[in-house]
């Protein structure tokens, strides 16, 4: 069950599909009554993905937060780094902290920079902290080198009775300004998060919640670790995609997953997609394993508009799921994409969705007309922000677009995809069965997974490496959540040369050079490569294999089509053909395609 912006979606192990509305109120209302119109009793299992966690970092919604940090490094969190959030705007500003000044306290003791003791610390003498505090950050300088300092502060104040997140338990890696905030976005958001996780709990016998690494683990993991739930409905889909691109012979793809509130794109190459040591969201650097999904305010719901200028905009502001797109019947009077795309044939009219009845295209067309819009302006100016979110995970990291294809999902993905595809002259568009539901596929046919990272005290060094490597391995082998022997580890290394600012994960050092070149163009033969951090990943068993669910037969079909589906409905543009591959995927080519 992936729960988005405007709905959530439910598969079972039978194949069977719905979409029910989401309830932002209370995203668990929506969870269960998706359980209910799917099962008939409890179910075994619930792999679920959730947006509680981005929508609480992102409308800054989750609990009060105290930060503790070592003395002298209080505003840290608020000088952060150098570089502006946009280089040649003045009025630009920096979100705001998630934790103002007040509510910043510091301790004395202290380590170097190799994690030995110089001053010893005294919890004891930290100050009382105000009690409508709902949860507490310790953030100490070097804690990702030697966590003693952190653990003992720690233990005091979870003595006093508050939630505490230390970093050396949520992102043990250098770079103090990165660590603080991904430390304080985990203790804002367990307030928010818990609760919630909790509830639904209870509502199969065993459930698992989908990472930002896009593997699963147990909800009370999730629990108590939230940041690492920022992408997690993304997750599932990219997953999803890849498995289905390898299957019909496409191991190089851009995962495209187009929903009502935003748009999902990740580059997977070799079957693998990219994974990212940091990511950004709601502004902030969050310094934990993810896959490298970028994520633009550009779906279905997204509201066209004109700017100050006269120039039309969509996005990101949305309808969401209320009052949601004109047609939709819910009050919603503002044009959007969806509106765009039934006013242009390309959803059927009368078309039911559900929970909501049919379209009413006569409203779409008002709302448009009102706004002084054109249906197809909408539609263009959307098909130009997405064909540029490819660009920056394809063309920007020096990938050829034309050798990729683009998997296509969501409720919106397949209704724009051969317009993007057709932009960058990629190879092909591929729909994969159950389209519109994929990333909830992906949830349940995804690993369990753990992860874990460690700084490297000594760059240069590398002859303690391999036996460190396997202890790493060792240690996330035997996290909770892999059941028995996990069928999978592997570690990696972060690598730099010397005088970098940036790392590059690769699985061996004598790797590094090779992916720098492809990466960025060039390698420095003979220049030192320092190693900054290890990795450890280890997967379990699989709950589904997407090949057990049912088969999902189609036929061919020449475009200009409109090929409407339960869950998604898919536009084949002139010049395009879609044909059926073994398992259902639609494979989407141009005519004149070699």
């Amino acid at each position: 069950m992936d729960t988005g912006g405007t709905f959530t979606d439910v598969v079972a192990d039978d194949g069977r599909i719905v979409k029910v509305p989401s309830t932002p109120s209370d995203p668990a209302d929506a969870v269960g009554s998706g359980i209910e119109q799917l099962a008939s009793g409890r179910p075994e299992l619930l792999a679920h993905g959730t947006t509680v966690a981005t929508n609480a970092l992102l409308e800054r919604k989750g609990g009060r937060v105290a930060l503790v940090t070592t003395r002298g490094f209080a505003d840290v969190i608020e000088i952060a780094r150098q570089d502006r959030p946009s280089l040649y705007d003045p009025f630009v500003d920096r979100p705001e902290p998630l934790v103002p000044r007040e509510l910043r306290f510091e301790v004395a003791g202290r380590l170097d920079g190799q994690g030995r003791e110089i001053e010893p610390v005294d919890p004891d003498e930290l100050a009382e902290l105000p009690r409508d505090i709902e949860a507490v950050a310790v953030c100490l300088l070097h804690a990702d080198l030697n966590p003693e300092h952190e653990r003992a502060v720690g233990r005091v104040l979870a003595d006093r009775g508050f939630d505490v997140t230390c970093s050396h338990e949520v992102s043990p890696e250098f770079r103090e300004y990165e660590r603080i905030v991904t430390t304080v976005a985990n203790a804002s958001l367990r307030p928010k998060c818990r609760p919630y996780l909790l509830r639904i709990e209870s509502l199969a016998d065993s459930v698992l919640v989908m990472t930002s690494a896009g593997g699963l683990v147990p909800v009370g993991v999730a629990a108590e670790l939230p940041v690492a739930l920022l992408l997690s409905g993304p997750a599932g889909g990219v997953r999803a995609a890849a498995a289905v691109a390898a299957t019909c012979g496409f191991p190089d793809v851009v995962s495209f997953d187009m929903g009502g509130t935003s748009t999902d794109v990740c580059l997977v190459r070799s079957g693998v997609p990219e994974s990212a040591a940091v990511h950004e969201v709601a502004g902030f650097p969050i310094r934990h394993p993810s896959l490298d999904i970028l994520t633009i305010g550009a779906g279905g719901g997204s509201i066209g508009r004109l700017d100050a200028g006269g120039a039309l905009r969509v996005g990101p502001e949305s309808a969401g799921a209320v009052p949601g797109p004109a047609c939709y019947g819910l009050g919603g009077t503002q044009p959007t994409v969806t509106d765009a795309d039934l006013v242009l044939g390309r959803i059927p009219a009368g078309t039911e969705l559900p929970g909501l009845g049919p379209v009413d295209v006569d409203a779409a067309r008002a709302a448009i007309d009102r706004a002084g819009l054109t249906a197809e302006g909408i539609v263009r100016v959307v098909d130009a922000e997405m064909v540029r979110a490819v660009r920056v995970v394809t063309v920007e990291r020096g990938v050829d677009a034309r050798e990729l294809a683009l998997v296509a999902f969501g409720g919106a993905g397949p209704l724009h995809a051969c317009a993007v595809a057709e932009a960058l002259g990629m190879r092909a568009v591929l729909v994969p069965p159950r389209a519109g539901v994929l990333s909830a596929v992906g949830l349940v046919s995804a690993p369990a997974q753990r992860e874990l990272v460690r700084s490297w005290p000594d760059p240069a060094e590398h002859g303690g490496i391999p036996a460190a490597r396997e202890a790493l391995g060792r240690e996330v082998a035997g996290l909770e959540g892999l059941a028995g022997s996990p069928a999978e580890v592997e570690t990696f290394l972060d690598c730099r040369y010397a005088g970098q600012s940036y790392e590059l994960t690769v699985t061996d050092l004598d790797e590094f050079a090779s992916e720098h070149a492809r990466r960025n163009g060039y390698a420095r033969p003979g220049a030192p490569v320092e190693v900054v951090a290890l990795r450890a990943r280890a997967r379990g068993a699989v709950p589904l294999d997407p090949g057990q669910l049912p088969a999902w037969p189609r036929d061919r079909v020449v475009g200009p089509a409109v090929a409407a589906e339960a869950d998604c409905t898919v536009w084949v543009a002139p010049g395009w053909s879609a044909d059926p591959a073994p398992d259902g995927t639609w494979i989407l080519t141009r005519d004149d395609s070699p």
